[in-house]
């Protein structure tokens, strides 16, 4: 069972002995990392990255995982989603990025881009079936400007939402990062109308001046029905 990072600040933190050859953003995102407690604890407990634990964080608000489900893993690099899958029962895992990813016993990658639309069909086949849930922590680069940021993470969240559309069983569910402000009116439209619940949440392993949340849509009833008229 995967432990958490106690919560609260460290009393302690770990300094740079030197700054040379560093420009001053990789002297603080290095900073950062040597004194994260989920970086440590992920390291200590053979997580790909820190961020498998906000995925174990969701699963347990929102009991997403359960023995035996099919998952698909979009934008899954380095593979950490994956691993949480894997260790918390699926029966099969597929991740999908545009990077190459090492090998997750019990996972199978695929390097391909989730906007090819012949994709699909070869998840399903992997899958063996129906997903029960789809996953999706890609995010773009960031350039600093919130709007443009913004409207770049909903732009994927849209494009992951698609293909969940296609590959998920009735009653299943979707998870995809977006960044503060939520999904856009249209992409909640489309979430409102194709599943029972839908939620935004941070879990507390997520930075606190991250600006990034996840929607936690579940509940999956079908894609609309296209109307003739």
């Amino acid at each position: 069972m995967a432990r958490r990072p106690p919560a609260g600040p460290r009393t302690l933190g770990v300094r740079l002995r030197t700054a040379a050859g560093r420009s001053p953003a990789s002297q603080r995102w290095l900073a950062r990392q040597l004194n994260d407690p989920y970086v440590a604890a992920a390291r200590a407990q053979g997580w790909r990255s820190r961020a498998a634990f906000k995925l174990i964080e969701l699963d347990d608000r929102f009991h997403l995982l359960r023995p035996g489900i099919r998952v698909l893993d979009l934008g899954a690099a380095p593979g950490g989603w994956s691993q949480v899958a894997v260790r918390r029962g699926a029966s099969a895992v597929v991740g999908v990025d545009v990077l190459p990813i090492d090998p997750v016993p019990g996972a199978v990658f695929v390097q391909a881009d989730i906007a090819d639309p012949s994709l699909p069909l070869r998840l399903a086949d992997l899958l063996g079936g129906k997903a029960g849930l789809v996953l999706s922590d890609m995010a773009p680069n960031t350039t600093g400007h919130a709007t443009t940021d913004h409207l770049r993470i909903v732009a994927l969240a849209e494009l992951a939402l698609t293909v969940a559309m296609e590959m998920l069983a009735p009653g299943g569910a979707f998870v995809a990062k977006v960044f503060q402000g939520g999904a856009e009116r249209e992409m909640l439209a489309r979430l409102k109308a194709a599943f029972t619940n839908v939620r935004h949440a941070k879990p507390p392993a997520s930075r606190k001046e991250s600006s990034e949340l996840y929607v936690v849509a579940t509940g999956f009833r079908g894609p609309p029905a296209v109307s003739d008229a």
